[in-house]
């Protein structure tokens, strides 16, 4: 009789202790620029209902062997800027956070796209254009979809009249620094002036069936986490929205007083009550672990 094989945990997942800290909100750097439409009214949300549901996610950042002395480690925010900017504006000295090993299989990078509404298609296309440094010429899906995947395009654009448009970059913009300038300076384009919403494909008609004001969609290439960290590290920011962030034993819906990350008290005061705070949740069966993928309607 054959046996199916038990569903073993990768040694870096302990489903009933993910490894949570409450950390200095200046040690923390995002790796791309917030979503200035989300973070106001999340501050407000913050402080009317005086917890933190879901703790960001940040992995260290590595400042050389040894680090520089006296200099305290910071962490990149992988998932949670909205959240770490709301509180950076509500003056928290300290933030809960979720802390990972940036590799699989607990974190596993993607990319989001950016589907994008309410402007019209030939002034969408011409101001794309428009931008120094940046080559926006007219071609054919499937080269487009071949161009980005060897990184000859930094993104291509899937207009809502089925014209695709392939953004490549001049000589002097070829660094890793100056595409990213140029990412920021298309995505800059249309951030505030239409509708941005994420999205996982590029095709037009599923777009449109869901959302009929379409304009196009804005396609980039798939990241290294090496890349990511590179440009947080040295103080450069993706453009929001971007990078899409997998994490194995998320913690979610810890509901952890606010209060408690405004206090003056020491942070090593702060985290010995958080150790304890856990240590309470654990003995009172609060805490489970869901292994499957789930939907959540609460959001």
């Amino acid at each position: 009789m054959t046996q199916t094989p038990s569903h073993q945990l990768h040694p870096l997942l302990d489903p009933e202790t993910p490894d949570l800290r409450i950390i200095p909100t200046g040690l923390l750097v995002e790796h791309e620029f917030n979503d200035v439409q989300r973070t106001e009214p999340l501050a407000r949300r913050l402080q009317a209902e005086g917890i933190l549901k879901n703790p960001p996610i940040v992995t260290p950042v590595d400042e050389g062997d040894p680090p520089a002395a006296g200099r305290d480690p910071r962490y990149v925010v992988l998932d949670g800027a909205n959240r770490v900017t709301s509180l950076h504006l509500l003056k928290y000295p300290h933030c809960l956070a979720q802390v990972v090993r940036y590799e699989p299989p607990q974190v596993t990078l993607s990319t989001w796209h950016h589907l994008v509404t309410n402007i019209e298609p030939d002034t969408f296309s011409r101001e794309l254009d428009a931008i120094d440094g940046l080559d926006f010429k007219e071609i054919d899906l499937l080269h487009a979809r071949a161009g980005l995947a060897r990184r000859d395009f930094i993104a291509y654009v899937v207009r809502t009249d089925g014209k695709v448009f392939a953004a490549a970059v001049s000589k002097g913009q070829a660094t890793i620094r100056g595409k990213n300038a140029l990412l920021n300076a298309m995505v800059n384009t249309y951030k505030e002036r239409g509708g941005l919403f994420r999205a996982t494909t590029d095709n037009v008609e599923d777009a449109r069936r869901l959302y009929p004001s379409l304009t196009g969609l804005v396609i980039f290439p798939n990241y290294e986490p090496s890349e990511v960290m590179a440009l947080a590290r040295d103080g450069e920011l993706l453009p929001a929205g971007l990078t899409r962030h997998l994490i194995q034993g998320r913690a979610l819906r810890i509901n952890f007083p606010l209060s408690e990350l405004k206090s003056g008290a020491p942070l090593e005061e702060k985290n010995a009550k958080l150790a304890e705070w856990m240590r309470n949740k654990m003995a009172k069966k609060e805490v489970r672990y869901y292994a499957e993928a789930t939907y959540l309607f609460d959001e």
